[in-house]
């Protein structure tokens, strides 16, 4: 008789022949291939029979126990019971393996979290979001969720061929973790519509703001609800145009209270009562004025006064008026801005696991109000957080435009020159260019809706064969990108000599076409599950109108219609390995491979602009981000083909068309280079130029480089430096051992012989 059993874990547990009684039994009960009242008589016979065998087994293992109780059945001719047997057994194999791959996801999280330290900035990214605090109770509840819930997506409600293809990394599933959520992306948020009449963030709801202090407190806290029901980041379009209204209602409290201020020097005058009346008539015209410009219209209108009383001392009772309403407005607009900047740094989404990952545009309201915003949120964010620490959120981005802020003779041409010294100092603004001809097309002037802008680190919305082209009330419904160097070491396996080279090419553009129909559909399949949505699932997103169209819906509507105004992309990443494995040369290296690279991309979004008008909706080409992905991609295909020098011998994929890092090329060649690439990828794309030393130090070359890039079409870009801070005496510049303002070591030790405070280094991107 046997004593004990090998589970698949190598634990060792006693012999029960009931389960294998038990198990034969559930099988003939599913196929009735004898009569039931003989079913539990005819297992026990079976089981005897897998007991015999068994002894001649020292320790037998579970595996060997149901290889035999198959051959039983099959041997004693109930094959139909056996394929029901078989079929119960790979079922609960299926069972432990999720359960498995769910324990090893938790358990290889959890020492991931827990073995790091403190110090190490991979915890904060090691979900795959820089920006979620993976060392936090809810930052682990977040982790686990998402682990498991892209198990749960690919197993269950992804077509098999599409998970098989992301498993393989054919492909990549971005925010597979959302899948099951039926979640969008990302949205383009219209402040006006909101702050229109007040508005429910689901707990509560928000009066119409009344000054500059509550639309950007509000302004907060839209970004903040939008960002618990989307997967991707949330933006602000056109922060200035929405902020200059609040900036305009805090302006005429200031100077109403001013004016009134002005009668205490005329009590117990004769003048006295006329110059109240005076007062009170000023005060009823700027009640009137609907934003005009704070230093045209309100100081014309009241000084156009005429009648009985002094004009000149009336002039000056309005003008100090005037200047005191001014300056205090001034005031309240940079404590504002200092507070919507530090809101979006601290305030928590998603459980408390994660700073809402923000973007606002602005740099075109030449209004006085405009022009108020804008310069206080560059010296909100040149001063930085409470101790002096750069703020990552929100992710700025200052629109540029010729006749507006370009030319030094613009009207925001002084902002230009601040977003540059700001962003020589503290990484943002980055900075967009609305004169680039695929964003032009879709300007019109006097409605900044028109004005092409960016989300995040590039995502781009404004193209739309579903409706009207502006960017208010959109976003990305999905994107899924493309392994294009496995595409390429593909073709070069099959084709391996120089002569090959046009045959190598051909078999990488027909499996780039098999990929983008694959891809094409999987987003197709991605869209009509979010499609099954109702407004109750997104309360805030849809329920108040945010999205475009869904003020027209009901609670109970299905959401299918409106999403159509959103974007499908289809994204990828490097094609400098790419052209490294099709012609031995990126396109840093050639005008060859530049070509090559264009052609690529070229007809990358041929397909897309195809697709489009195909099937009604906005499929579009993604020049991705490499984030987690650029290493997931190189170390599968490192793992499969081995070590490819310029494709797989290093821990990343370039991100998108980028060329690589470590490439020795100056910054206006890279821009030159790179430039052809953004009128291409109508998705999304951005340019990285790396600056050495203190940036800061140098504002005039940091704004030459931005004019540049302009000057060559690109659509969006960034310039990266080295930004370091003191955090005992508060320096933000370059550090080396020492800190140029209190002379403090890094290396020096306190008297009980404990470190000094290490400086804070943000690191320049590397792959973006």
């Amino acid at each position: 008789m046997q004593n004990t059993i090998v589970k698949r874990d190598g634990s060792r547990v006693p012999f029960d022949k009931a389960k294998i009684v038990n198990a034969v039994s559930k099988a003939f009960h599913e196929t009735m291939e004898i009569k039931e009242r003989i079913i539990d008589r005819q297992s026990e016979v079976i089981a005897n029979l897998v007991l015999i065998d068994l002894m001649s087994i020292e320790e037998p293992t579970v595996e060997q126990i149901q290889n035999l109780v198959e051959e039983k059945l099959m041997k004693l001719g109930f094959t139909q019971t056996a394929r029901a047997y078989i079929l119960y057994r790979a079922k609960h194999q299926e069972e432990r393996s999720r359960k498995e791959e769910i324990m090893d996801v938790i358990s290889g999280r959890f020492m991931e979290v827990t073995t790091k330290g403190k110090d190490s900035v991979v915890t904060k990214g090691s979900s795959g979001n820089a920006n979620v605090d993976t060392e936090g109770a809810m930052g682990k509840m977040l982790s686990y969720g998402a682990e498991t819930s892209k198990i749960l997506a690919l197993e269950s409600i992804v077509s098999p061929k599409f998970a098989e293809a992301h498993r393989n990394g054919d492909v990549h599933i971005h925010d597979l973790d959302f899948y099951p959520t039926k979640t969008l992306t990302c949205c383009q948020i219209d402040l006006d519509k909101l702050f229109t009449g007040g508005f429910s963030t689901g707990h509560g709801f928000l009066r119409e703001p009344n000054s500059i202090g509550s639309y950007a407190a509000l302004a907060a806290i839209a970004l903040q609800s939008n960002q618990n029901e989307q997967h991707g980041g949330q933006s602000i379009p056109m922060f200035d145009y929405y902020m200059a209204p609040g900036v305009l209602k805090t302006f005429k409290k200031e100077f109403k209270k001013f004016l009134g201020y002005g009668m205490e020097d005329l009590d117990g005058t004769d003048d006295a009562k006329t110059y109240e009346d005076f007062i009170a008539g000023q005060i009823g015209k700027i009640e009137s004025i609907d934003f005009d410009p704070i230093a045209l219209g309100i100081a014309k209108d009241v000084y156009d006064y005429k009648g009985s009383v002094d004009e000149t001392c009336c002039e000056v009772m309005v003008s100090k008026a005037y200047d005191r309403a001014y300056k205090a407005t001034d005031k309240a607009t940079y404590q504002a801005m200092e507070g919507f900047v530090h809101n979006l740094n601290t305030m928590h989404s998603r459980a408390g696991a994660q700073v809402p990952f923000t973007s606002i545009n602005y740099g075109t309201d030449t209004s006085p109000e405009g022009r108020m915003v804008i310069k206080n949120v560059l010296l909100a964010t040149d001063a930085g957080l409470g101790n002096g620490e750069t703020p990552i959120f929100p992710i700025q981005i200052f629109k540029l435009k010729e006749g507006v802020s370009f030319n030094d003779d613009d009207p925001n041409a002084d902002l230009f020159d601040l977003a540059c010294k700001v962003s020589a100092k503290r990484l943002f603004p980055n900075f967009s260019f609305l004169d680039s001809p695929f964003n032009l097309q879709y300007y019109k002037e006097g409605r900044p809706e028109t004005e092409a802008t960016y989300m995040g680190c590039r995502t781009r919305v404004i193209g739309n064969v579903a409706g009207e082209e502006t960017v208010t009330g959109r976003g990305n419904l999905s994107f899924t990108s493309i392994n294009m160097p496995r595409l390429a070491i593909k073709a070069k396996e099959m084709f391996p000599h120089d002569d090959d080279e046009k045959t190598r090419i051909a078999e990488f553009f027909d499996s780039l076409d098999e990929m983008m129909e694959l891809v094409k559909n999987q987003l197709l399949e991605r869209m009509a599950f979010q499609a099954t949505a109702k407004v109750s699932n997104f309360s805030f997103l849809m329920g108040e109108g945010v999205w475009r169209g869904s003020e027209d819906l009901q609670k109970t509507d299905a959401v299918a219609e409106v999403i159509k105004q959103g974007t499908l992309s289809m994204g990828f990443i490097g094609l400098a390995e790419t052209l490294v494995a099709l012609v031995g040369e990126h396109h840093g290296q050639s005008e060859e491979a530049q070509k090559l690279g264009l052609d690529i991309i070229s007809h990358m979004r041929q397909y897309c602009d195809n697709a489009s008008k195909e099937l009604g909706l906005n499929v579009t080409l993604l020049a991705t981000p490499a984030e987690g992905l650029s290493g997931r991609f190189v170390r599968m295909d490192r793992e499969r083909y081995g070590k490819i020098k310029g494709v797989t011998d290093k821990e990343w994929t370039t991100n998108s068309f980028h060329i690589p890092v470590g490439f020795d090329i100056t910054a206006f060649d890279k821009i030159r280079k790179e430039a052809p690439y953004h009128a291409l990828t109508n998705a999304g794309h951005i340019s990285y130029i790396e600056m050495d030393g203190d940036a800061a130090k140098n504002v005039e070359a940091f704004k030459q480089i931005v004019k540049f890039e302009k000057e060559c079409g690109m659509g969006y870009a960034s310039i990266n430096h080295p930004v370091d801070r003191d955090p005992v005496c508060g320096y933000v510049g370059i550090i080396d051992n020492e800190c140029p303002c209190c002379g403090r070591k890094e290396t020096e030790t306190s008297e009980d012989g404990t470190p000094t405070i290490r400086f804070e280094r943000i690191p320049r991107i590397k792959v973006g």
